[in-house]
């Protein structure tokens, strides 16, 4: 069955009530775009968690999913009313053809090579290298596939500083990749958190997977203790917020490893941290880096 895709121009403090009453009165899906991405107007938006952006773009875009069969103008007319703001008029419509959704996901996860040795492998694919320490993964709603420069970087210390026989914590374990990736790089003991619940599944379920020993809970069930390697890949402003928890979890002369960190963040988190930590020189990957250090 094909769908409509409605793009209705909207300004900035019009968009969010539209789009909760276009939700209201049947909407399949609601998305908001900046209306001047990909030109010299583009407006980055940089919210974090428990520190959200004041507003949205200046001028947006609502991007609208509805049924075949649905009238157009009345629902713009009924959500706008219900919103209490004029009927969009500035909009276009396009018909989305009915796709193997679960095929067309998979086709944009392919195989990541992390290092000669090191490789994701989603679970639809065949692994490139059959001797490599491959990490089985089903990408779902957790956060963490490899694609992303953090994980990647984060990624790649493990795969260089694991000597093997380590213990390691992964705070903020998303997918449970950073701690699978730990054992099957030699350590002995992992355990990974996370605030959601779905992320703790998440990353149980990719353990059986990869057929390696981990815990992983939420923060008020991880034992009391502390580790050789505590890995955070985060944001900034949660990571700042957590320094006096994360140094705690790390023993003397142990390491912390910090990532979800903008370039230009990197000194103001090194210097929360500097009280416990000596760190290496950032690592940089296409505007994100990674803090190493070790506590003294």
């Amino acid at each position: 069955m094909p769908w409509q895709s409605v793009r209705i121009l909207v300004e900035s403090k019009q968009a969010e009530p539209l789009s909760d009453a276009l939700m209201d009165v049947g909407a399949l899906s609601v998305s908001l775009e900046d209306a001047d991405a990909g030109t010299v107007d583009e407006t980055p938006l940089f919210g974090e968690p428990d520190h959200p952006t004041a507003e949205l773009w200046p001028h947006s875009i609502a991007v609208v999913l509805l049924d075949e069969d649905a009238d157009v103008a009345e629902t713009l007319a009924a959500a706008a009313k219900q919103a209490g703001i004029p009927a969009p008029t500035d909009y276009t419509i396009d018909t989305v053809a009915e796709q193997d959704w679960v095929r067309l996901t998979q086709s944009q996860f392919d195989p990541i090579p992390i290092s000669p040795r090191l490789w994701i492998v989603p679970t639809w694919h065949d692994a490139p290298d059959s001797h490599a320490i491959n990490l089985k993964l089903d990408p779902g709603l957790a956060f963490g596939t490899g694609s992303h420069p953090t994980t990647r970087l984060c990624l790649r210390w493990l795969d260089t500083q694991l000597a093997g026989g380590e213990t390691l914590l992964d705070y903020g374990c998303g997918s449970g990749i950073l701690a699978i990736a730990a054992v099957k790089l030699g350590a002995v003991r992992v355990d990974g958190v996370d605030i959601d619940a779905q992320a703790v599944d998440a990353s149980r379920d990719n353990a059986a997977l990869n057929e390696v020993s981990a815990h992983f809970c939420l923060p008020g069930e991880l034992a009391p203790g502390q580790y050789d390697v505590v890995v955070a890949n985060i944001l900034t402003n949660p990571l700042k917020g957590m320094a006096p928890l994360l140094a705690g979890r790390v023993r003397t002369g142990g390491r912390l490893v910090l990532s979800g960190i903008l370039a230009e963040q990197a000194d103001e988190v090194m210097a929360v941290y500097r009280d416990w930590f000596d760190f290496d020189p950032p690592t940089i990957d296409e505007g994100w880096v990674r803090l190493a250090g070790v506590k003294r």
